[in-house]
């Protein structure tokens, strides 16, 4: 039986019982790829063979039957440095040298077993909600005519379509939580602190690394091997003791809606909450005026920095990222970013998740973006695309608490549709318990039809 399809947690297992080799696990994995890579674009990279060669060398690890990730292949978002490889950010305009060192984050991987088979696409410089660029299109394994949303669309993509189990994203405005909710898989954001954040493009404290799986069981491992302070998240389970939660459907960052389907995506999770005994009320936060332009303000100022933190000369980018890398000039010279309306944000949401302790909300308000060059067309035309689709995530960004999202179904289109799980600052075990209960009552396909291992 191959191993594609399978947990990273039942490979991890079988590795180190002897009952599979790191090598057959990554070739079958590879292969996976190779057959259905064309039709889904998921991988800036794939590093075929120096991910078996590296897969021989964990074999002969000694210390291989006590590593938490043993033989596991996973996807890595092409902005964290991988040793021998080079990172593009999503753009042309970088450098095709490779890196000398590994990242944090790959090395936290490599050292518990993982073997990284490629580097996941994303838009330039990670910024905008469909996984476009000159590079080429990302699709949506369900549906081939949508995107799996943005920035960590490849990610999402590759775990969706059976090609890793595991793979890391990053998330500055809901970078890994829509595409997770696009792809059918379950993604987290930490809140800060926990996943050291190393690159220039953290957006002033907004962005932060975190896992994409096809099960809560995996993120959560994934999480405690990427965590500074390890130990806290594998052995997820439901809550045991009654929790208090909120249940929300309003949109915070503009005037808008949310299509029906991804209402009742917020509205079931609710309803099993409260059929497994929870406490569950109708409530939204206070969410203050002054949102928009915070989120804008470090937006546009993080993708300068990250640029100038690159050596880009900002008229080799995309004309979309160009224009709020320009914006981002302007802002800065007039009115750096100040901490002080985050802060504020924070303290209001504070005080309510002390009296709600979770919130739930749709994911996303409707279907992500058609499957389009998004990347060729203007930085109006992208934003109009993205705000009505995506308003839901950027404000626990800002707020920097902990949020999930899990799968609730699929739409008429076969679109995958889920719900936002948000926790209280240093609560994301919290989080990882009522998405592991959704999980347990909602069980469904994680990988797409036609995608599945044959």
């Amino acid at each position: 039986m191959t191993s594609v399809g399978l947990e990273a947690r039942q490979i991890a297992a079988d590795v180190r019982q002897g009952r599979r080799t790191p090598r057959e696990v990554v070739a079958e994995h590879l292969a996976h790829i190779e057959r259905h890579e064309p039709r889904i674009g998921a991988f800036q990279l794939v590093r075929a063979d120096r991910a078996l060669s590296e897969a021989d060398e964990l074999a002969g690890r000694a210390d291989i039957a006590s590593l938490p990730l043993a033989g596991v292949p996973v996807g890595i978002k092409d902005l964290v440095e991988v040793a021998g490889e080079p990172m593009r950010y999503g753009s042309t305009a970088t450098s095709e040298e490779p890196r000398d060192t590994d990242g944090i984050h790959v090395q936290r991987l490599r050292a518990a077993g993982a073997i990284v088979v490629g580097l996941t696409t994303l838009p330039e410089l990670a910024v905008f909600g469909a996984t476009t660029s000159r590079f080429g299109t990302t699709r949506n394994p369900w549906n081939l005519d949508y995107t799996t949303a943005g920035s960590s669309g490849g990610s999402a993509a590759s775990v969706a379509a059976g090609m890793v189990p595991i793979a890391l994203g990053s998330d500055g405005l809901g970078s890994i939580r829509l595409p997770s909710a696009a792809a059918g898989i379950v993604g987290l954001k930490p809140g800060r602190g926990v996943v050291p954040q190393t690159f220039a493009g953290s957006w002033f404290g907004m962005s932060q690394f975190g896992p994409m799986g096809r099960t809560v069981g995996d993120i959560a491992l994934m999480l405690d091997v990427l965590a500074d302070d390890p130990g806290r998240y594998a052995d997820v389970a439901p809550p045991t003791t009654p929790i208090r939660a909120a249940v929300s459907t309003a949109v915070p960052l503009r005037p808008g809606s949310i299509s029906r389907k991804w209402k009742q995506a917020a509205t079931d999770a609710a309803e099993i909450l409260r059929g497994a005994g929870h406490i569950v009320a109708d409530a939204s936060p206070r969410y203050p005026a002054s949102l928009p332009l915070s989120v804008l303000a470090r937006w546009s100022q993080g993708t300068l920095e990250c640029a100038e933190s690159e050596g880009i000369d900002l008229d080799e980018l995309e004309p979309r990222i160009r224009t709020i890398a320009r914006l981002g000039e302007r802002w800065r010279a007039r009115r750096p970013v100040a901490s002080d309306a985050a802060d504020s944000w924070h303290d209001t949401l504070d005080a309510f998740l002390r009296e709600h302790h979770l919130l739930l909300t749709p994911t996303m308000a409707r279907r992500p973006l058609r499957a389009e060059p998004w990347h060729e067309r203007s930085f109006v035309a992208n934003l109009v695309g993205n705000a009505p689709r995506y308003p839901m995530t950027g404000p626990f960004n800002l707020a920097d608490v902990p949020a999930a999202s899990v799968p609730m179904g699929r739409d008429r289109a076969g679109v995958p549709v889920a719900v936002q799980v948000v926790g209280r600052r240093g609560h994301e075990a919290d989080v990882l318990a009522v998405a592991a209960l959704l999980e347990r009552e909602r069980p469904g396909d994680r990988i797409a039809p036609g995608f599945a291992p044959s």
